[in-house]
């Protein structure tokens, strides 16, 4: 614990209610953390009271701070100008830094007679040919070498030219008007060169001008009357005109925007910007920030940290709430010297933008944590869904299986980000409950699941950990039945049920607050669907194997000498009946419990039920 806590809780009370920026200090001077603060006293004393409430990061940077400084501003957006001044000077480290991750990129147009043309990750010092670039952006590089490459028919396959003329048939490219067929022998050198020519111009140009160009060209070869030239231009003039229409789809009626989505787990978190210039997307640009507080404040600083030195567009489309969303405009609006719009898009074509975002930024983190990109978008997606404040990495989900009054059972079992975690799954016998009442059932697991963590909690593993979500195998009547009991113990755990459908598919989500339905985000649908499923699969299929254990423990009661605690205890002893069917009379006698001639009786029992079981069946 930070011995310093004392000095700095009364420090921060001390200071004024009034805007301004605080710097956090380690015990060496440098400052670790910039923030700016609408009223300096809450704000800063907020870090040093309830210190098991921070998240770890906040923790960490509360325990290294050894003093802290104040600049006290006229207005809260001088404040936000002031944060953004002093995080690009000292880059703290506890503030969020972007880090890309990204490398150069190039584009290659190779030596010899028929040069190809291709993305490259770096420069060869052998390859020859020529470079363009360097390129940021991979994203950039690889679509404008496909967009060339279909525009213009270039060769993709494996073939060397001039030698490869004449061997073998055309490849399906040829054949669907998307490679010119070079194979065949018929396109010469001069032609090619020239092509490759309207290839580089293509690619530092772009369409329009690559379209305009070739249109004068194939007007001087028409006026020439040289057909054939002039049909080979305009074919080529059409390839690129389809090219842009097909972008355009991707963004139709919109101004130039980028388009801003977060994805985050309990360590790490991605941001990837999507952007788009003359109803194009032209770029996507991904950045690794770290751990993040909480998603508002991290879009806040996000957007400050990016177009701190980058073009700024008219919109920003973001997939959820800024923090600071109208300081943040009017201090963009100011360096871009013109208004910018913050916006989040609730439905058409805005909101698949920003889901595609989201998409690549779970993609993303999904690589750098090694899951799929379709665990944690569903893991994000259920917290927008749900209104939560972050993911629920850790997720825990109940059900209850009975087979009559004599067998209850209860499971659990786990998701980390998104994902079975099935080390962590727990089974429950009923102990306390009468009859198929599953109300009580599932009132006496989650007692039995919250003691078991007061007394496990320092492990920080197993029962020892505390949910960040829990989700009951039920509708509101399961969720009222056990609310009391995380409140008494004090969780401030999200508690919700699993509804299902007449056919007993995943229809919605249930609290306090009514039904939520899910079907209509997938990503979200996907994942509780597959608790759900998961859940009563292990609990069902524990409930029968329980049914099994108690009905063979019943048949052991036939056998003089053997009541129901002997039973019970038999099996415990040798834990499976596969073990006890094995064991011989000497095995048995030394069981607890177990005299000689009773374990003479047990053996023929077991013996005669085995040859029972595999005689013949016999005809009626």
């Amino acid at each position: 614990m930070n011995p310093r806590l004392d000095y700095l809780r009364e420090k921060a009370r001390q200071l004024p209610p009034d805007p301004g920026v605080y710097l956090m200090k380690d015990a060496w001077g440098g400052i670790i953390y910039v923030g700016k603060a609408k009223a300096l006293r809450n704000r800063v004393s907020s870090y040093f009271r309830s210190l098991e409430k921070h998240t770890e990061k906040v923790w960490r940077m509360v325990q290294n701070a050894d003093d802290f400084t104040t600049i006290v501003t006229a207005s809260e957006f001088e404040a936000l100008v002031l944060e953004c001044s002093l995080i690009k000077l000292h880059k703290p480290k506890y503030n969020i830094l972007l880090k890309d991750d990204k490398g150069y990129h190039y584009i290659h147009v190779s030596e010899g007679q028929y040069p190809r043309v291709t993305a490259e990750k770096m420069m060869a010092p052998d390859a020859g040919g020529r470079y363009l670039g360097p390129f940021t952006s991979s994203f950039v590089v690889t679509q404008t070498v496909d967009e060339a490459t279909r525009a213009f028919q270039l060769p993709t396959c494996r073939r060397k030219f001039p030698e490869d003329f004449g061997k073998g048939r055309p490849c399906l490219n040829f054949h669907i008007k998307q490679c010119m067929g070079v194979c065949r022998g018929r396109v010469g050198q001069k032609e090619y060169a020239e092509i490759i020519d309207q290839v580089l111009d293509f690619i530092r140009g772009g369409g329009a001008a690559t379209i305009k160009l070739l249109t004068e060209r194939m007007e001087e070869a028409a006026g020439s009357l040289d057909f054939e030239r002039a049909a080979s231009l305009r074919d080529r003039i059409r390839a690129i005109e389809r090219i842009g229409e097909q972008q355009n789809v991707v963004i139709t009626n919109a101004a130039d925007q980028d388009v801003a989505a977060i994805v985050q787990n309990a360590k790490q978190s991605c941001a990837v910007v999507i952007k788009f210039r003359g109803q194009r997307l032209v770029d996507k640009q991904e950045y690794m920030l770290g751990e993040i507080d909480s998603l508002p404040q991290a879009r806040r600083d996000f957007l400050l940290s990016l177009y701190g030195g980058c073009e700024i567009p008219k919109v920003v489309a973001l997939d959820g709430p800024c923090e600071d969303d109208e300081l943040v405009e009017r201090y963009l609006s100011e360096k871009r010297g013109g208004k910018v719009m913050l916006h989040i898009p609730e439905r058409g074509e805005g909101r698949k933008l920003v889901e595609m975002a989201s998409a690549n930024a779970a993609q993303q983190l999904a690589h750098k944590l090694e899951r799929t990109g379709r665990e944690l978008a569903g893991v994000d997606a259920l917290a927008r869904l749900l209104g939560l404040a972050q993911p629920p990495v850790y997720i825990e989900a109940y059900d209850i299986s009975n087979f009559g009054a004599d067998t209850v059972v209860g499971g659990m079992v786990v998701f980390e980000n998104g994902r079975p975690l099935k080390a962590a799954y727990k089974k429950f016998n009923i102990k306390t409950v009468e009859g198929p009442d599953d109300y009580a059932s599932m009132r006496e697991v989650l007692s039995r699941r919250v003691a078991r963590y007061a007394g496990e909690q320092h492990s920080g593993e197993g029962f020892g950990r505390l949910p960040d979500l829990i989700l009951l195998d039920g509708g509101a009547g399961h969720v009222s039945a056990v609310a009391p009991i995380l409140e008494q113990a004090g969780w401030q755990v999200p508690l919700l049920g699993m509804v299902k459908d007449k056919k007993h598919r995943t229809r919605a989500i249930t609290g306090d607050g009514g039904e939520i339905s899910i079907s209509q985000n997938r990503s979200a649908f996907t994942l509780v669907s597959k608790i759900q499923d998961e859940v009563h699969r292990y609990s069902i299929t524990f409930m029968k194997q329980r049914h099994t254990k108690n009905a063979f423990a019943t048949r052991l009661t036939q056998v003089e000498g053997i009541g129901e605690k002997r039973a019970s205890a038999l099996l415990r002893h040798f834990k499976t009946q596969k073990a006890l069917r094995e064991a011989d009379a000497d095995t048995l006698a030394a069981a607890p419990g177990i005299t000689e001639p009773c374990a003479r009786r047990l053996w023929a029992f077991l013996h005669e039920e085995d040859a029972a079981c595999q005689a013949p069946e016999q005809e009626a």
